[in-house]
C-alpha cells in the first residue's frame, strides 16, 4: 500500500495541510471572524451566511456542518466566532469540536463587549493556536486514510466524455488502496440513479440512493416547479449538454467502477470504506462544503465550462476536459484532461495523472485554487429563515 507524508491527527484522521479555522457560529460573527484571520497569517476564515433564524432540521443541520468543518482533519485547531445569541450556541459548537482532541478556543462578542474587543481577543487567541500549529510535522501514514471528494461544476460534453471518465479512473485507485471517495450532487443523478443503484453493496443501499433522487425531485415540485427548470443550467446548455438524463449520466463517471457502500447524509462522515454518496444540491459550493464537512481532505473537481471555486478547509484540485478552457483559463485548471480527445491518451492513463496528482497534494502540492486563495463555502439548508 502507497504512503503519504501527512498530519495525525488525536483523533486518528489524518490532515493533509495544517490550517488553524476561523469559524463565525453565525453569519453576524463573520466579519469579525475575518477580521480576525486578516490579522493572523496562518489562518483561514470560513464564509458562513447561516447560524441564525433556523428551526429544527435546518437548524440542526448547520451547527453539524459547522462542527463537521472544524472536525476535517486537515484542520489543527479552531477559534470558534460567535456573537452571543445565535441559535448556533458558539461554546456549544466549539465543545463539539473540541471532542475530537483538537485544540478549539472561543470568543463570544456579547461577552467581549463588542466587535473590537473580541478582535483583539481573537487575535492573541489566534496567534498561540499558529504558534502550535506550526510545531507539528509531516509523518507517513497509509494511503487508505485518504477521503477524496469528487465534484462536477460548469459542465460541458467533456466532463462527460474526457474528464469525468479520467476522475473515476483515479477514483477506482483511490479505492483500491483502501481509500474512499465521495460522489456528491443527488440533482445530477436523476435519470441515470438505476446505473449506480445497479453497483450497490446491498439492495437496500441501491434503494437509499433511489429514495434520496427521489425527495430532490419532489422538493423541487413541492416549490410548484420542476429540476428540468434549473438542471441543465444555462452554462450547461450553451456548452451543449441539452437534458438533465444527459448531464447525469456524465455526472456518474466520477464514480469509477466500484461498488457504491453506502449513502450517507449532508455532512455526514462516511462509516465505509470505498465509494460512497453523499446527499447534496447541484450547486457547486454547497455540495463542496458539505463533503468538506464529512472529513474530506482533498476535492477532484472536474469543469468544463471554467469555475475558480475552492474550499477554506481542502485543496481542490481542477480538471477540465475542454482543451479551450484549459489554455483559457490556465490560472485557475490545474489538470488538462482535454489530452484524451487531443493527444489519443487513454481514459486509463489520464486516470493515472489524476491519481499522481491526487498523490502529490496530499504531499503538499499547492493546488491552483489554494495558491490564489480561493475558498468559498455555503451551507444547504433544509428550510426556511423564521
Amino acid at each position: 500500500m502507497k504512503t503519504i507524508m501527512a498530519y495525525r491527527r488525536p483523533d486518528g484522521s489524518v490532515g493533509v495541510r495544517n490550517k488553524v479555522l476561523i469559524l463565525p457560529s453565525v453569519v453576524c460573527a463573520a466579519e469579525t471572524a475575518r477580521m480576525i484571520s486578516q490579522q493572523v497569517q496562518g489562518t483561514v476564515a470560513l464564509q458562513n451566511h447561516l447560524g441564525c433564524g433556523q428551526i429544527g432540521k435546518d437548524a440542526r443541520m448547520t451547527i453539524d456542518t459547522l462542527v463537521g468543518l472544524g472536525k476535517n482533519p486537515n484542520v489543527f485547531a479552531v477559534l470558534v466566532v460567535g456573537l452571543g445569541c445565535e441559535t448556533a450556541r458558539p461554546r456549544e459548537v466549539a465543545k463539539a469540536i473540541a471532542e475530537g482532541g483538537k485544540p478549539v478556543e472561543c470568543v463570544v462578542i456579547q461577552e467581549s463587549g463588542g466587535s473590537l474587543n473580541a478582535v483583539n481577543e481573537g487575535v492573541r487567541l489566534a496567534m498561540e493556536l499558529v504558534r502550535k500549529a506550526s510545531m507539528e510535522v509531516r509523518a507517513p501514514c497509509p494511503m487508505s486514510d485518504l477521503v477524496i471528494a469528487v465534484e462536477c461544476g460548469g459542465s460541458d460534453p467533456t466532463s462527460g466524455i474526457a474528464a469525468n471518465p479520467s476522475v473515476g479512473s483515479a477514483c477506482d485507485r483511490v479505492v483500491a488502496e483502501g481509500g474512499t471517495v465521495i460522489l456528491s450532487e443527488t440533482t445530477e443523478l436523476i435519470g441515470a440513479e438505476h446505473i449506480l443503484a445497479g453497483r450497490s453493496v446491498t439492495p437496500e443501499v441501491g434503494e437509499a440512493l433511489c429514495s434520496i433522487c427521489r425527495q430532490m425531485e419532489q422538493r423541487a415540485l413541492d416549490m410548484g416547479t420542476s429540476l428540468r427548470g434549473g438542471n441543465p443550467s444555462p452554462g450547461n446548455i450553451a456548452g451543449g449538454l441539452t437534458t438533465l438524463e444527459e448531464k447525469s449520466l456524465g455526472c456518474i463517471h466520477k464514480a469509477g467502477s466500484s461498488v457504491l457502500q453506502e449513502v450517507l447524509p449532508y455532512g455526514a462522515r462516511p462509516t465505509k470504506k470505498g465509494l460512497v454518496m453523499m446527499d447534496t444540491p447541484g450547486f457547486d459550493v454547497d455540495s463542496v462544503t458539505g463533503m468538506a464537512a464529512g472529513g474530506a481532505q482533498i476535492c477532484v473537481f472536474t469543469t468544463g465550462l471554467g469555475t475558480p471555486v475552492g474550499n477554506p478547509v481542502m485543496p481542490v484540485i481542477k480538471v477540465t476536459g475542454n482543451p479551450s478552457t484549459f489554455e483559457k483559463m490556465r490560472d485557475n485548471m490545474d489538470i488538462n484532461a482535454g489530452a484524451v480527445l487531443e493527444e489519443d491518451m487513454t481514459i486509463h492513463e489520464m486516470g493515472e495523472v489524476i491519481f499522481g496528482e491526487i498523490e502529490a497534494v496530499a504531499n503538499g502540492k499547492q493546488t491552483c485554487s489554494e495558491i490564489l486563495g480561493y475558498c468559498e463555502s455555503s451551507f444547504w439548508r433544509c428550510g426556511t429563515s423564521v
